[in-house]
C-alpha cells in the first residue's frame, strides 16, 4: 500500500473527543487496522503491510495536539527512551512500535516492575529537559515495559507547563508500597478505584503517604513500609 492509499484509510477512522477527560469515543475504524489503544485525543492503530510501525489518528477537534506532539518528537530526536516520528499525514503521527505490556497492564498480570524501570522514566524526564521540554502527564498507561528497560509513550503534554506530579508521586508510592502487591495480579477496576480516589484528593494538602496507608486498609493489601518498620 501507497502513502496516498494508506493516508486515505486513516482519514476513514472516525473518533470524538470528549469535553471532559475521557478516552475518544470510537464510531468507525476500517477492519484492516488493529486497535492498539484509546487516548483522550486520539486512537493508536497498526496496519499489517507496517509491522514497525503505529499511527496515532486524532480526533478532528484535536488537531492542534497533533502539531504540538510532532514538535515534541521533533525535538527528542533519536532517544532510547522514546517512540520515534516516522512520519506524518493529515490525521496521523507515524511512530515506531513499541511492544511490551504498559506498568498498568503489568499490574494487572502480575508482572513485576523493576527498580530499574522507574529509574529509566527519570533518566527519560532529565532528557526531555535538557531538550527545553516539559515531560508530564507520565502514569501507567504511558510507560511500556521492555525486558528490563522503559520505554515512555504520549507526549502530548510536554509543551504545557505546570507539573502535575502524577509520576513523582508514581515513584513514590512504588518505594513506600509496591513491596506489598509485587507480582500480584490487580484487577482493573481496582486500579480505577485508585486512580479516581488519587483524582479527587489531590490538592496543596495531599500527602502520598497518608493516601497509601488508607487504600491499603480500604482494599486490604496489607501494611505501608513504615507501618512495619514502626511496628504497626
Amino acid at each position: 500500500m501507497d502513502d496516498i492509499k494508506l493516508d486515505e484509510r486513516l482519514q476513514e477512522i472516525r473518533i470524538h473527543a470528549n469535553e471532559r477527560n475521557e478516552p475518544v469515543e470510537v464510531e468507525h475504524i476500517p477492519p484492516i487496522f488493529r486497535l492498539i489503544g484509546v487516548g483522550t485525543d486520539a486512537v493508536v492503530v497498526q496496519h499489517p503491510d507496517y509491522p514497525e510501525l503505529v499511527f496515532k489518528c486524532y480526533a478532528l477537534d484535536r488537531l492542534g495536539k497533533k502539531e504540538q506532539e510532532q514538535q515534541v518528537y521533533e525535538r527528542l530526536g533519536d532517544s532510547p527512551y522514546f517512540a520515534k516520528l516516522k512520519g506524518s499525514g493529515a490525521r496521523h503521527l507515524a511512530l515506531s512500535y513499541e511492544p511490551g505490556p504498559t506498568l498498568y497492564q503489568c499490574l494487572e498480570q502480575g508482572i513485576i516492575i523493576p527498580e530499574q524501570v522507574i529509574e529509566q522514566v527519570e533518566e527519560a524526564r532529565r532528557y526531555a529537559r535538557s531538550k527545553g521540554l516539559n515531560p508530564r502527564d507520565i502514569h501507567l498507561k504511558n510507560v511500556i515495559l521492555q525486558g528490563n528497560k522503559a520505554k515512555v509513550i504520549d507526549v502530548s503534554e510536554y509543551l504545557n507547563p505546570g507539573n502535575d506530579q502524577r509520576w513523582d508521586h508514581l515513584v513514590e508510592g512504588y518505594h513506600l508500597f509496591y513491596s506489598l502487591i509485587r507480582g500480584k495480579k490487580l484487577p482493573a477496576w481496582l486500579i480505577e478505584a485508585v486512580k479516581n480516589i488519587y483524582l479527587q484528593q489531590q490538592g496543596s494538602s495531599f500527602h502520598l503517604q497518608e493516601f497509601g496507608k488508607k487504600i491499603m486498609n480500604l482494599f486490604g493489601l496489607g501494611q505501608s513500609n513504615q507501618d512495619r518498620n514502626e511496628g504497626g
